[in-house]
């Protein structure tokens, strides 16, 4: 057991004062930002793009602020955990963590849609670029996710397995945790529930070395998304875009498509954080409809054979 790595990592890049201080969490949506920016931007000076370069900034912005976080934190409430419209206050709460990726999508196709509409541009085409960078922000979200330990995967025996300390959190491990507080109260008796053991393992190592004879080696399924949602999503929409000529929508099909297959099998490998849908988990069940909606997005793109890249609208491009 003590082969397999125990995910400890603090959520904090470093603290202030008590609890309060930058987040992990924070940074992945920073950098999800300025890399998402930059990229824009390469594809808008190439002429990929309807938007200007100098609207990028502008519309990576709002699409961050009304898109992602207010569309990914809707849909993580009303798809996941619709017991939070009880405490409103707890909505806001987003340092926490708890976002929802098909939320952001949909937040993101309505943002988008706005936009385009606002300034007189082709919706598709903002959308087909805009998802060409979109994977960035998966990519350092998941990264997120391992390092606070949370959204972690099923049991499993592989070598490259590891140990989440926060799966004694969860309700239906129960017994577990009961017998993580009777180890840890043999050596710290102030550490009487689950979330004291978690938030004490930087300041008892004795604790964390006990633990690993307790915990179970689970997938490292974060880091399976952040490789398919992230890096693969990333590398097929990129050469997509940059290598072949496209009608409008059809890289917007394409990567509804390919993320809900990756994170249909991704979900098999991933502990269920709510209850299942006909079978399927919620992740599972949701990336269905995205397929749907990717497959009418390529039909409609194909029919209607709107060339979108390159436009080049200027010769020193």
């Amino acid at each position: 057991m003590l082969a397999y790595f125990l995910d400890d990592f603090d959520p904090f890049i470093f603290h202030v004062w008590g609890g309060y201080g930058p987040r992990w969490y924070g940074l992945a949506y920073v950098l999800a930002f300025a890399c998402g920016f930059w990229l824009l931007q390469i594809l808008a000076r190439r002429g990929y793009t309807q938007l200007r370069v100098e609207q990028v900034g502008d519309f990576i912005t709002w699409a961050a602020l009304f898109g992602v976080m207010l569309g990914g934190r809707l849909g993580y409430v009303l798809f996941y955990r619709p017991e939070m419209l009880r405490e409103p206050l707890s909505i806001f709460a987003v340092w926490e963590g708890g976002m929802s990726s098909h939320g952001g999508m949909l937040g993101l196709i309505a943002f988008t849609f706005y936009y385009a509409w606002r300034h007189k541009i082709s919706w598709t085409n903002l959308g087909d670029n805009l998802v060409v960078v979109a994977p960035i922000g998966l990519f350092f979200g998941r990264c997120a996710n391992f390092i606070n330990g949370e959204l972690y995967g099923r049991l499993t025996s592989v070598s490259w397995a590891m140990l989440f300390p926060k799966e004694i959190l969860d309700a239906q491990n129960g017994a577990e945790a009961d017998r993580v507080v009777a180890v840890a109260q043999q050596i710290d008796p102030s550490l009487t529930t689950p979330d004291a053991i978690v938030d004490s393992l930087h300041t008892h190592p004795l604790v964390k070395e006990k633990l690993h004879s307790i915990l179970t080696p689970r997938h490292p399924s974060q880091i399976y998304e952040a490789l398919l949602e992230g890096v693969a999503l990333f590398t097929i929409l990129w050469l997509v875009r940059t290598r072949t000529r496209q009608p409008n929508g059809v890289l917007t099909g394409l990567f509804f498509v390919c993320y809900a297959v990756f994170r249909i099998v991704v979900e098999y490998f991933r502990e269920p954080d709510a209850s299942l849908i006909a079978g399927f988990t919620r992740g599972q069940f949701f990336s269905f409809f995205l397929i749907a909606i990717g497959l009418a997005f390529i039909i409609v793109g194909k029919i209607r054979a709107e060339q979108s890249a390159p436009i080049f609208r200027d010769a020193a491009h």
